[in-house]
């Protein structure tokens, strides 16, 4: 018995040695173009190129896909008219990675030449932070607009553009925007945040992803300074939730027109923590810390009064950066109390003015996984525009790379805006406003892919009408639209349905069932495959139940139906 077993181990021992052998009379090169091979696929995973979806797709790219009300004015009038938005986004192919496209734009971008006319700019606060201009004028050599004060009348618009994370005016990405928007004949200042573009900071407030209120009083004051000139906005990265959160807190009393948000962070909490996930993710984490870093070094004499400075200097992520300076500048209590208080994604359903939101799906830095979907469809003010590519503020197109796509966007957007009727206006914002928006309530359902959707949670609303909620009333009037019809009925289309209701119901109080019945139908279609199998299961489950009871009962009347004679059988 262990005489075979020995036997068996040396047949095993002799036969790797075979194999080991064999191996032997394998050259060298076929090693070396397996190991190659093997490296580039997984360079093509990790980096998550979409090379062969690109050969395989013709080089067509994808379509951009748009979310929108669909009573929405703005999209009607402004969005469905942008050839660009209904068209597709191709990435460049020898960039065509998210990753590769946002460390191109940052290390090299091929910015086109521009020369800023700088403005200090001196905040209430004693803050001091620089404005760069570009205008018409300095790009198409227009000599008409060359005194200052000939602009107070000017009627050109005025686009002013609220940098991201660590970025001014020098940035590439800035570049290309102001530069293709003057080139159009339109006026480009850039607000560079306090500390930023080769200015001290002269105050004690720093910018961080929720200060708003330099971005008002600039807005402010041009509109005061040239008041005939369309104002315009446009937000990048942490500009964009900045610019979005502006527009929730001051509504309609805003003298901007229009605005885009390019690749927003919307909810800073999950982007902290999407940032640390994975390996890749995580070598944008330090970049951006290490930018971070140097801002502070820049102002060390503040930050070692204000903050934690040998906490900045051994900071590893952001999230470190923040706890041990933002935090404490902005005098949050915790990093998670920042992140919640300046995230913009609470105020989408408040803005008020026509907005384009543009973001990339596989952008590596802000995730998907934090955009608004159902708070941007809920506001008839928003379009979200999402392409499947193109990294973080990059979208480079074209075989050479020139140019990006979201820039020209942005301009075909607003052009088309400029001259539509859908221009916002400033108004004064009531004293007390009642519009609150469902998807800000609870309870939540799981919708799919980890989606969230808000059930109205006033069912149940009282009947009397003095104490009922603003935000019913408002719903109602959003949502039915009450038309007489000739033979005095009452024809009301509610969600695209058509209900007609006879003159004598009209003394019937419908409020009893209305809201049961509305929250009944949000709950459909929101989460309609899951009601479905909720009630499935409450069918299947109840069968045995049904099935004893029926088999007693008719049991028990087919005894007393039988004759006597039979039952002695």
């Amino acid at each position: 018995m262990a005489y075979n077993f020995w036997e068996s181990i040396g047949l095993s021992v002799h036969a790797l040695e075979l194999i080991l052998e064999g191996f032997t009379f394998i050259p060298i090169i076929h090693y070396v173009i397996a190991f190659v091979c093997f490296l580039l696929i997984f360079i093509y995973n990790f980096l998550e190129f979409h090379f062969v979806e690109d050969v395989l797709t013709l080089f067509r790219g994808s379509p951009v896909s748009l979310t929108y009300n669909s009573a929405s004015e703005i999209y009607q009038g402004v969005a469905s008219k942008c050839n660009l938005l209904h068209g597709r986004y191709m990435a460049t192919p020898w960039l065509s990675s998210p990753h590769i496209q946002t460390a191109f734009l940052n290390f090299f971008g091929r910015p086109p030449a521009v020369n800023y006319r700088r403005q200090l700019f001196h905040a209430s606060d004693g803050g001091t932070f620089a404005l760069d201009w570009l205008r018409s004028s300095d790009v198409l050599g227009d000599p008409t607009y060359e005194d200052d004060a000939s602009l107070t009348h000017d009627k050109t618009p005025i686009v002013v553009v609220i940098p991201g994370l660590t970025s001014d005016s020098s940035s590439a990405y800035l570049k290309h925007l102001a530069f293709s928007t003057a080139e159009r004949g339109w006026n480009v200042v850039i607000c560079n945040h306090r500390g930023l573009g080769g200015i001290s900071v002269t105050s004690d407030c720093f910018y961080n992803a929720g200060w708003t209120k330099d971005t008002r009083d600039v807005i402010n004051y041009l509109h005061h300074e040239y008041p005939n000139a369309p104002l315009f906005a446009v937000g990048t990265s942490i500009g964009a939730n900045i610019l979005v959160k502006y527009l929730g807190e001051d509504g309609e009393d805003i003298p901007i027109a229009g605005a885009v948000a390019i690749c927003s962070p919307w909810d800073l909490l999950i982007g902290s923590r999407f940032i640390c996930r994975r390996t890749v993710q995580k070598f944008y984490d330090r970049a951006l810390t290490v930018g971070l870093q140097e801002y502070a070094q820049l102002h060390e004499s503040l930050y070692s009064r204000l903050a934690d400075w040998d906490g900045i200097i051994k900071s590893r992520t952001i999230r470190d950066f923040d706890n041990y300076a933002t935090r404490l500048v902005g005098k949050f209590e915790t990093v998670d109390t920042y992140y919640r208080h300046c995230s913009s994604a609470q105020y989408v359903t408040k803005v008020s003015i026509p907005l384009l939101c543009i973001s990339a799906l596989d952008d590596p830095v802000c995730t998907r996984e934090a955009i608004p979907w159902d708070e941007c469809r809920e506001n008839k003010n928003i379009v979200l525009a999402t392409t499947r590519h193109g990294g973080h503020l990059a979208f480079f197109e074209g075989l050479t790379g020139s140019s990006l796509w979201w820039v020209r966007a942005v301009n075909e957007f607003l052009g088309v805006l400029h001259c539509s009727p859908f221009m916002h206006t400033q108004k004064k914002n009531p004293p007390h406003c009642g519009l609150e928006s469902s998807v800000d309530k609870g309870p939540y359902v799981n919708i799919a892919h980890g989606m969230v959707a808000a059930i109205g949670n006033d069912p149940l609303a009282t009947d009397a009408g003095e104490g009922s909620s603003e935000r019913q009333k408002v719903d109602d009037k959003r949502d039915d639209i009450i038309v007489p019809d000739a033979e005095d009925h009452v024809v009301t289309r509610s969600c695209g349905r058509t209900f007609k209701q006879s003159e004598n119901m009209k003394d019937v109080k419908p409020r009893d069932m209305s809201g049961i019945v509305k929250w009944l139908d949000q709950l459909f279609q929101q989460n309609r495959r899951s009601t479905w199998m909720l009630a499935y299961i409450a069918i299947i489950s109840t069968l045995p139940l049904m099935g004893a009871a029926l088999h007693f009962l008719f049991r028990k009347k087919f005894k007393k139906t039988i004759p006597a004679k039979s039952l002695k059988l």
